[in-house]
């Protein structure tokens, strides 16, 4: 086997970790929701929470690889079965445990089996959106400032962060044998108190929305690197922006990170819808002037 470099390795491997680690708190959560029902919450919040662990740690192999020069085949095979493991199966398994588990208790039911297909159908595209970056990205730095379809982190990170938001906004207590309530964990505890009641439907859009960040990850809608925008800028502004989003992620945890992810997810999707509204209200402006649309594009002016 060829010479591969451990330290990428190593981060690489530790995103893997997480990844199992998050899918096995969401059984175990399932598992202990009938014998100890205190322990579902908490540990439903831990998986969220790996996941976003899993995305530093992808986050750095890279980065790693590229300055110490030890890109190579097998990292890059190992980074796409460790992210299928952390932004594909994981996230599947959070959604569908949620969904049957809290469902029921605000009168949403649903179906098992069609919450399974949606649950498959976001990880079987994370496999093709996997699949298919390897074959078109080359390993120069060029090729790392924007995607082709959304990102399997980004997909995972809508995903783990709507289930983070709604652990902490619906501040879910429960009654254990002394009759003092459980909160649900970190997040909660550092939110300020209030509870919202979360309607059946919430259930029935976190269902559809699995799919459809399925087809997000397999289209060719263009999204930035953000990691390699805020790479390519001077370092001191870097720092800086860096430094404000850690204290507003500090601030309010839960909900900026639903607000970041899924807003990353929309704003991908709505670009080209904007700019092709621009052209067309562009070409109408230029049509009322008189100009027609080929001379327009030329700079041909009109008295």
């Amino acid at each position: 086997m060829r010479r591969i470099t451990l330290l990428p390795s190593l981060l690489t491997l530790a995103n893997a970790f997480c990844g199992l680690l998050a899918v096995s708190k969401g059984i175990d959560a399932l598992a202990h929701s009938q014998s100890d029902p205190a322990l579902f919450y908490p540990k439903l919040e831990s998986a969220a929470l790996l996941i976003f662990l899993g995305m530093v740690f992808d986050a750095l192999d890279g980065r790693v690889a590229r300055i110490t020069g030890g890109s190579s085949e097998f990292g890059a095979q190992l980074d796409s079965f460790s992210d299928l493991l952390t932004f594909g199966v994981a996230p599947a398994v959070l959604a569908k445990v949620l969904i049957e588990h809290d469902g029921p208790l605000s009168g949403y039911t649903g179906n098992p089996r069609l919450h399974f297909l949606g649950a498959a159908f976001f990880a079987l595209m994370a496999i093709l959106r996997l699949a298919r970056f390897n074959l078109e990205t080359e390993p120069d730095e060029s090729a790392h400032r924007e995607f082709r379809g959304l990102p399997t982190p980004a997909a995972a990170g809508c995903v783990a962060s709507t289930v983070l938001a709604y652990l902490t906004l619906s501040r879910r207590e429960l009654e254990v044998a002394d009759g003092s309530p459980t909160p649900v964990g970190w997040l909660m505890s550092s939110f300020p108190e209030f509870e919202i009641h979360f309607p059946a439907w919430f259930f029935a859009g976190l269902a559809l929305w699995l799919p459809t960040l399925g087809v997000l990850m397999v289209s060719r809608v263009r999204y930035a690197h953000v990691a390699s925008a805020l790479m390519r800028r001077s370092q001191f502004d870097g720092l800086v922006k860096i430094v404000a989003m850690a204290l507003v992620l500090f601030a309010a945890p839960a909900p900026v990170l639903f607000l970041v992810f899924n807003g990353f997810c929309i704003v991908g999707v709505a670009r080209p819808v904007v700019a092709r509204l621009r052209e067309r209200a562009g070409a109408r402006s230029g049509a009322r002037s008189g100009a027609r649309p080929g001379e327009r594009r030329q700079g041909v002016r009109h008295p």
